[in-house]
């Protein structure tokens, strides 16, 4: 371990070099990702809400009926968390549950009157801080991106992956 004044000796650095991991795409993911949830807390100050969670809420809306293993697949959440969510969207008044006759293993989601409310009353701030703010990029970059976002988190077919 360096002593101290070893450390008061050490040139000063200006800038942290990346040293490869430029061309890594979880690098630029990630940092993506916190900008987006910078964003997105800026926009929900005074909500007790996660991104990932409007985004469930929004599915429920857009999915009436649809079911949570459904979503918690298509959204890659795993069922535990998805259970704890929906029983905190359903104790906060947003989400019910329903368990249908033809199979009781099933869960469907429908939100409540007070959660279709809330859904749409927050969408503009939700959609609103990409559509508005492109972050330095054109709408075609914008859509550039999303594209390949798209096709490098679809699954490939038979890979597994």
């Amino acid at each position: 371990m360096a002593k101290s004044s070893d450390v008061l000796q050490a040139p000063q650095v200006d800038a942290v070099r990346l040293r490869g991991l430029e061309t890594s795409i979880g690098l630029h993911l990630r940092l993506a990702q916190l900008r987006a949830y910078d964003r997105f807390f800026d926009a929900f100050q005074g909500v007790d809400l996660r991104p990932g969670e409007y985004s469930v809420l929004w599915l429920i809306h857009q999915n009436p009926g649809v079911r949570q293993g459904q979503l918690a697949e298509r959204l890659e959440i795993k069922a535990a968390q998805m259970t704890k969510m929906i029983r905190r969207f359903e104790d906060q008044g947003h989400v019910r549950r329903v368990i249908p006759d033809e199979d009781r293993r099933a869960v469907c989601l429908f939100l409540t009157e007070a959660g279709s409310a809330f859904t749409l009353r927050h969408q503009g701030a939700f959609f609103g801080h990409d559509t508005q703010h492109h972050h330095g990029l054109s709408a075609a970059e914008v859509g550039q991106l999303i594209q390949l976002l798209t096709k490098y988190t679809t699954p490939t077919k038979g890979t597994g992956q």
